[in-house]
């Protein structure tokens, strides 16, 4: 790699040993892809967590003196000042969680702890270069705002933080950027529900391509495409789409594919999204909670089970974990106060990968996200996949349909 002046008095350690580790660490990466240098990114995002090795990673960094140059947001962990008092975590899983804020905060994170900043505290502008981990934030800043990143690991993305570079290659070039299979929709998207099951097909036949999607109505909502690329991510590490005539990169046809031809032409009918769902999805029958929140709800999501809820009571447990922000737009609203008087639960800075749902294990819970359903199967949680409205209505039963 070609690298500046900078470059290399900060891995020499000029600019202390934790920022010449986290050069090092850059520099090898760029090194495997045949990067040529490295670059400037203004903006970063780390898929936080309290899992041992990341823990150790940021504590490490923290110890050498790293500072963050460009102060990333952060991914959830859990809340523990929520969930300690009601005896759902121990006083380990909460000294833990104590350790990867004090880590984050020393190294000048923006503890947001939300997996959705594009939405609405960490939104970069078209072409920007950044360094955003997480597979929901990699295909959104990519895909809908036309920012450029690559899929980061939490700990690259921290390094990319701490020195304010990163190595250009993969989708930081143009070239890389351009759609390279066609993908025809030939089901109906009836609801935000409906991406989440295109999300999860369409790797199914494309193979870590870059999907070109039409046939989508130009009507698709900021909750349908987030759910659509955190799908595509998860099930097939795909970290950018095009929508013809949605996304920006893609007015037309002819502009996503760099006015080449594409490479494979697929086609998803009703029939793909049904035997996904079928794929993903425990069968029906009763449950015993419903998690929602992965990605992060927004407060349109919120409002939607509010307005489902009000004046009942739900039969199971009903999670609902969202970002900061929009926890307090709900208390502003209302909303809050009418889930919990459901007997349902808003919280915040909670991911579902996390010790606070271990008296979930061996229990059957109903979620609209094939993401969270594949992620809890490792806490022994057995999940009913079906749209926000039929889990809402199926907490009030007691049982899906």
């Amino acid at each position: 790699m070609d690298l500046t002046t900078e470059d290399r008095e900060i891995v020499s350690g000029k600019h202390g040993e934790g920022a010449a580790l986290a050069m090092r660490i850059l520099v090898g990466i760029g090194e495997a892809f045949d990067a040529r240098r490295l670059v400037s990114i203004t903006r970063a995002h780390v898929a936080l967590s309290n899992q041992e090795g990341d823990l150790w990673f940021a504590e490490k960094l923290a110890g050498l003196g790293a500072k963050c140059c460009v102060p990333p947001t952060v991914n959830p962990g859990y809340n523990a000042s929520y969930f300690g008092p009601i005896g759902l975590t121990t006083p380990d899983d909460d000294a833990v969680m104590q350790r990867t804020f004090r880590a984050y905060q020393t190294l000048g994170a923006i503890l947001n702890f939300s997996c959705t900043p594009y939405l609405f505290d960490n939104i970069p502008r078209f072409g920007e270069i950044v360094a955003y981990s997480e597979s929901s934030n990699t295909p959104y800043v990519n895909s809908v705002w036309g920012a450029r990143s690559n899929r980061e690991a939490a700990q690259s993305a921290l390094c990319a933080a701490v020195v304010g570079k990163v190595p250009e290659y993969g989708l930081l070039l143009a070239e890389n950027r351009r759609a390279t299979v066609k993908v025809v929709v030939e089901a109906d998207l009836a609801d935000d529900f409906d991406y989440q099951l295109l999300g999860w097909a369409t790797p199914k036949k494309i193979a870590h391509q870059i999907p070109m999607f039409v046939g989508v109505p130009p009507t698709v909502s900021p909750e349908a495409l987030m759910n659509l690329g955190a799908q595509l991510n998860t099930a097939g590490a795909v970290p950018m789409y095009h929508i013809v005539g949605v996304t920006p990169e893609a007015p037309t046809e002819e502009a996503a594919l760099h006015g080449k031809q594409p490479e494979q032409v697929v086609r998803i009918t009703r029939r793909d999204l049904e035997e996904q769902l079928e794929s993903i999805s425990q069968p029906a029958g009763p449950i015993d909670f419903v998690l929602f929140g992965c990605p992060h709800f927004t407060i349109r999501q919120v409002q939607e089970i509010a307005d489902i809820v009000k004046g009942k009571q739900v039969k199971t447990e009903m999670w609902i974990l969202t970002s900061s922000y929009t926890l307090e737009m709900a208390r502003r609203m209302g909303l809050w106060d009418v889930i919990e008087q459901a007997g349902g639960h808003i919280v915040d800075s909670t991911c579902i990968d996390q010790p606070c749902w271990r008296h979930l294990a061996g229990k059957t819970g109903a979620t609209d996200s094939p993401k969270c359903a594949y992620y809890t199967r490792r806490r022994d949680m057995r999940l009913i996949v079906r749209s926000l409205h039929d889990c809402v209505e199926g907490a009030l039963r007691g049982a899906m349909r």
